[in-house]
């Protein structure tokens, strides 16, 4: 009887040990990447179970845009598309393996590319917030217009009729529980020439956009997820206009619903924006894209951050994602060394992926 109560005291500080440990775990551990071809599907579900599983990738950003099937509005897909079936191959290799997968669809900013126009604003030229800002022939930064992308306007009174179908029409493809809106960069918000944006407070009109999503979502029980660089203030940070907002955006922190997961990017230095975030009430992830030393010094300070605050603000500390910033089969094809380029030396993608996982791997190691 002794030596039972023994092993069952033993049993029961090892599980809680256990237990403590796991509870230590970053509760977002995430990829996100551009969408597969068609062809690479398969391809891509093979690197999901061998690659993002044995790693505990368990949250995966698919940023499919228009490069889907879509049937709520045809005329809006690209000419090579994602079908049912291939979504759902993603789909039930992330179910089988716990991993939440999320949809993404640039919404508001990121209208257009360089020279040319993305579908929305191709197909539906009156939702532009700048029509009188010309494609040019051949792009350059800068450039007379500041032009970098185009938004659509967010007041115009058909834009979210259009953009809430493919919304609901990609989350019920993906059967998922959150949606990534994308939001970042916008540079082009109550334009002076705007007919019904000119003169808005421009953080009211991005929060009135965020919130307008988020409350779309929320009515299906979906979370909304965007990028965070238009919530911080760039002048008083000296992070300049990429990385936070110079057109005074970033007062929308203070106006938006605090349920919206903010995805916090940074690419060359390991600003700390995320207690920033984390101290409005907002959960929020760290976001590295190519340089390993930065995302390892990273993924060091949101473990820190985690371990060095109340109970309150730990659980607003979600996790780390990686991002890759070409689609699934060019970055596949650097990961398994098909294709290289000599000149980023060790600041490619995949370095910075596998280098943010280690890291992650030796923090759960250390005892806290």
């Amino acid at each position: 009887m002794i030596k039972s109560s023994a092993l069952l005291l033993i049993f029961i500080l090892l599980f809680i040990g256990k237990t403590s440990f796991s509870q230590d775990k970053l509760p977002v551990r995430g990829f996100c990447i551009g969408t597969p071809q068609p062809a690479e599907v398969n391809s891509f579900v093979k690197f999901i179970t061998e690659e993002l599983v044995p790693r505990n990738v368990n949250t995966l950003i698919v940023r499919i845009d228009y490069s889907y099937k879509f049937e709520s509005h045809p005329e809006l897909r690209n000419d090579s598309v994602l079908t049912k079936a291939d979504v759902k191959k993603l789909v039930d290799v992330c179910r089988k393996n716990q991993i939440r997968i999320i949809p993404q669809i640039n919404l508001l900013g990121h209208q257009s590319g360089g020279k040319y126009l993305n579908n929305l604003l191709r197909v539906y030229t009156g939702f532009d917030e700048t029509p009188h800002v010309k494609m040019p022939q051949k792009y350059k930064w800068p450039n007379s217009d500041s032009l970098y992308c185009k938004s659509y306007c967010p007041l115009h009174p058909e834009v979210h009729k259009i953009v809430f179908a493919l919304v609901d029409e990609i989350c019920n493809a993906f059967e998922s529980d959150a949606f990534h809106a994308g939001m970042d960069e916008v540079f082009y918000i109550g334009d002076d020439k705007c007919p019904r944006c000119s003169g808005k407070d421009k953080a009211e009109l991005f929060a009135g956009e965020v919130n307008l999503i988020r409350n779309h979502l929320a009515m299906k029980n979906r979370q909304l997820w965007i990028w965070g660089d238009r919530l911080l203030d760039g002048k008083t940070t000296g992070m300049g206009m990429w990385e936070a907002s110079m057109n005074n955006t970033h007062r929308a922190i203070d106006l938006i619903a605090k349920d919206v997961m903010i995805c916090d990017w940074h690419y060359e230095r390991p600003d700390q924006s995320a207690v920033y975030f984390a101290t409005k009430g907002f959960n929020v992830i760290t976001c590295p894209w190519r340089m390993p030393e930065i995302a390892v010094r990273q993924t060091q300070d949101m473990f820190r951050f985690r371990a060095s605050v109340t109970p309150e603000m730990k659980e607003r500390f979600q996790g780390m994602m990686q991002t890759i910033w070409s689609d699934a089969g060019q970055f596949m094809d650097e990961f398994y060394g098909r294709k290289s380029n000599i000149k980023d030396g060790e600041n490619t993608q995949t370095n910075c992926f596998k280098a943010m996982y280690v890291e992650i791997q030796k923090q759960n190691e250390i005892k806290r």
